[in-house]
């Protein structure tokens, strides 16, 4: 079935940043040829960081598990290369700590072809043995959280999931690496869809794609049969369009309550690149050991989208599409709204890398912090319906444990609150500093 339609309705809320996706919206995705070393973190997903399978000095070859789930909120690893296992160590990661990870010291002699076991036969497995299947892949969420596609599936008795939403809306600035996988591989990406509806038992399969990827809408629709519950709903380009709770409200005008999932809703969310991953592993055998990234921004020499083996140094990435312009500040692994700056160009590729962005000292001058003027364009801003402004103040004053009775880790820190704030002031920063400190000594306490 074919459908397209242009939703009047809308979340509320949120803000309308600048596009700047045309440097690599029609770029062909291209592949970055491999590196010598590979560092593989053992926590690049949410959750319990996996546990080494593999010794110093051991011979691994492309797609062989290197680490198995550390638990069930936590996946497997493979290698992504043909080579030895270098080091089993701490590795200095993307935010500058040192963590747990396998380095991979490539062959320079081998092809680097996969040659990946036999698809696993989805049809006749169980939805348990499929979720299973899902976490030893090493499956994650794409789109930039790396939470345990696995996870995700796993629908608790007396659950129903009615709706397979696919999210294509990909609403951060720069990056286009969900637009190139759905202009260059829409049959992966039906082939996926397909997969998860038929295993969650879910009526229809709905792909929500912003206005201003046309062509992504175009090539879709034209590999569609008539017979297939599939559905695209062109959405209104807004930021954070493509946060899950917001994607509900504009598809399905169905609010997700605080402290609830999608599936209350009877729906589930899967990112394009999450998808298309199910599509490889589960038809071509194929576990996560590559993703698509954008490297974008004003700081480097030739834009693309990159094939990037996981676990590839920032450096090598960069290195490929010219180095850096003279004046380069700093570097950030993600969108600009929600990504973060990498400690060193030697950090490697994770996961949830959607994006490497180059900024020069323009983009990143800091601007001069003014006291809060109540303007109240934080709350406007804010999708969740939040109070930044308190929130910041309270972080500020290092109140952190009286943030949680305004719903705090309610913030899923997208950024709009910092975007829409005029007197500069770095609210989403204060925020998940306070989080970061909560969640520290949660662990700390056991």
């Amino acid at each position: 079935m074919r459908a397209f339609r242009f939703l009047r309705r809308n979340f509320e809320h949120g803000v309308h940043p600048a596009h700047h996706k045309k440097q690599t919206q029609d770029l062909p995705i291209q592949r970055v040829p491999f590196g010598r070393q590979f560092i593989m973190p053992l926590g690049q997903h949410i959750g319990v960081p996996s546990r080494a399978v593999v010794a110093d000095g051991e011979p691994v070859e492309r797609g062989q598990l290197i680490a198995e789930p550390g638990g069930f909120v936590s996946t497997a690893l493979h290698s992504p290369v043909k080579g030895i296992v270098k080091k089993v160590g701490d590795f200095r990661g993307v935010d500058g700590r040192f963590a747990p990870a396998v380095a991979i010291e490539a062959d320079p002699f081998a092809t680097q072809e996969v040659d990946p076991d036999a698809a696993p036969d989805w049809r006749s497995l169980s939805l348990e043995a499929f979720i299973e299947a899902v976490q030893m892949a090493g499956i994650v969420g794409m789109g930039g959280a790396a939470f345990p596609s696995h996870v995700k599936l796993s629908v608790p008795d007396g659950v129903r999931i009615r709706h397979l939403l696919i999210n294509g809306a990909e609403c951060e600035p720069y990056l286009t690496t969900d637009h190139r996988l759905m202009v260059e591989r829409p049959e992966a990406l039906l082939e996926g869809a397909e997969i998860l509806r038929q295993k969650l038992g879910a009526e229809e399969t709905v792909i929500g794609i912003e206005a201003n990827k046309p062509d992504a809408i175009e090539t879709i629709s034209r590999h569609l049969s008539p017979d297939q519950p599939v559905r695209i709903v062109k959405l209104k380009v807004k930021y954070p369009q493509g946060a899950e709770k917001m994607m509900i409200k504009s598809v399905f005008n169905t609010e997700v309550p605080a402290g609830r999932l999608p599936r209350d809703v009877e729906v589930n969310v899967n990112n394009v690149g999450t998808v298309v991953a199910i599509a490889d592993y589960f038809l071509r055998g194929m576990p996560l050991i590559e993703r698509v990234v954008t490297v974008a921004g004003p700081g480097v020499t030739y834009p693309a989208n990159l094939i990037v083996p996981l676990g590839t140094s920032v450096r090598d990435v960069v290195r490929f599409c010219g180095g850096l312009k003279p004046g380069t500040r700093e570097i950030i692994m993600g969108g600009p709204m929600m990504g973060r700056p990498v400690a060193s160009l030697d950090v490697p590729v994770l996961k949830g890398c959607s994006g490497i962005l180059v900024f020069t000292e323009e983009q990143t001058a800091r601007r001069k912090e003014f006291p809060c003027i109540r303007c109240g364009r934080c709350l406007e801003a804010c999708p969740y319906f939040l109070n930044p402004s308190r929130l910041a103040r309270l972080s500020k004053a290092r109140m952190f444990d009286e943030m949680k009775a305004y719903n705090v880790f309610d913030c899923v820190e997208c950024g709009c609150c910092t975007f829409a704030c005029p007197s500069n002031i770095p609210i989403v920063q204060l925020i998940r500093t306070a989080k970061d400190d909560l969640k520290n000594r949660k662990e700390s306490d056991g």
